[in-house]
């Protein structure tokens, strides 16, 4: 378990706005990983060792070397200039803990919705949440071992992803790709925001 960041540490200082995004997706798709790739401070994590009560709950899948599960949230921040922060919350991917989602997404300028190609069924609740609240997001193909088991044009069509919605592919564990991603979740809110 991370340790919990100091409220020095996390408090904006006067003048400067927070933005606040919800990283979520299914079980194992890489949450956690993607906020610790770019929080500029020890991210503050719930991970709980996985154990047997969670056989036939939690289906694994492909992912048998996960041995440990988020199961409230994952914290992060990032200064992303003098005047603006952004606030970093990783949701749990289980559907038993998606009573934290209304919480977690409370405040927020949008979402990105991180993918396991190789788990395309685990995407139709996250998405489905995000466009109930009309909350804007973005769809991030999380790229294990370095591969997709689809295109980004296959994986929105076949979760029927709006054409509005940008689908690219990362990897969660690079700051870079990870950067590349907030950056274009904040230009599309921007420009959902402009349209309405």
């Amino acid at each position: 378990m991370g340790t919990a960041p100091s409220a020095v540490q996390t408090a904006p200082a006067a003048g400067i706005k927070p933005l606040k995004i919800v990283i979520a997706g299914g079980f194992a798709a890489g949450k956690t990983t993607l906020v610790d790739s770019i929080s500029e401070i020890t991210p503050l994590t719930t991970e709980a060792p996985m154990t047997n009560y969670s056989v036939g709950v939690d289906d694994l899948g492909e992912v048998t070397s996960k041995t440990t599960t988020t199961v409230a949230m994952d914290f992060g921040r990032l200064t992303l200039s003098p005047t603006t922060m952004l606030y970093l919350f990783g949701t749990p991917g289980q559907d038993r803990f998606w009573f934290m989602w209304d919480e977690l997404s409370k405040g927020a300028v949008g979402a990105v919705v991180l993918v396991d190609t190789r788990r395309l069924a685990d995407c139709f609740g996250p998405l489905d949440y995000f466009d109930r609240r009309g909350l804007p997001y973005v769809v991030a193909l999380n790229q294990f071992g370095g591969a997709l088991a689809h295109t980004p044009d296959e994986v929105r069509e076949a979760l029927a992803i709006s054409p509005d919605v940008p689908v690219v592919a990362i990897d969660a564990r690079d700051r870079a790709s990870t950067k590349d991603i907030l950056i274009r979740l904040v230009r599309h809110a921007i420009e959902r925001r402009t349209v309405q």
